[in-house]
């Protein structure tokens, strides 16, 4: 698993009990995650298609500062999926774990179309 992007938690992520807001985490994971399979297939035209059970372990606080991981699990014909891992930056304590973020691969209807990619030819960002 690689992590890739950081967010600093700012007052306006809190819920009511003044930890971060999950609908706010999740949002973040699903654009991140959906930036990171554009560059794996080499196109813009993808969407969410499915998120396993989330599982949340640890809550974050304002000025807390979390990063994003995700892991390379598997590709099909029109999808591509990713395991996610969100843990505070400075304790490494884990926040929440995905074990399934997939997405297809769409044409203009939003239909699923291939993408053409394998394993072997995937681009993996260094």
């Amino acid at each position: 698993m690689k992590f890739y992007s950081r967010k600093l938690i700012k007052p306006e992520n809190l819920n009511s009990r003044n930890t971060l807001f999950g609908g706010a985490l999740l949002r973040w994971i699903d654009e991140e995650a959906g930036i990171y399979a554009m560059t794996k297939l080499d196109t813009k035209e993808v969407v969410t298609k499915y998120i396993s059970e989330i599982d949340f372990i640890n809550s974050a606080k304002q000025g807390d500062v979390i990063e994003i991981g995700l892991g390379f699990k598997a590709i099909g014909r029109t999808s591509i999926s990713f395991s996610c891992e969100v843990r505070n930056v400075f304790t490494k304590n884990t926040i929440i774990k995905i074990e399934d973020i997939v997405f297809v691969k769409v044409d203009q209807n939003g239909k699923p179309i291939p993408h053409g990619k394998n394993k072997d030819n995937l681009n993996f960002i260094k």
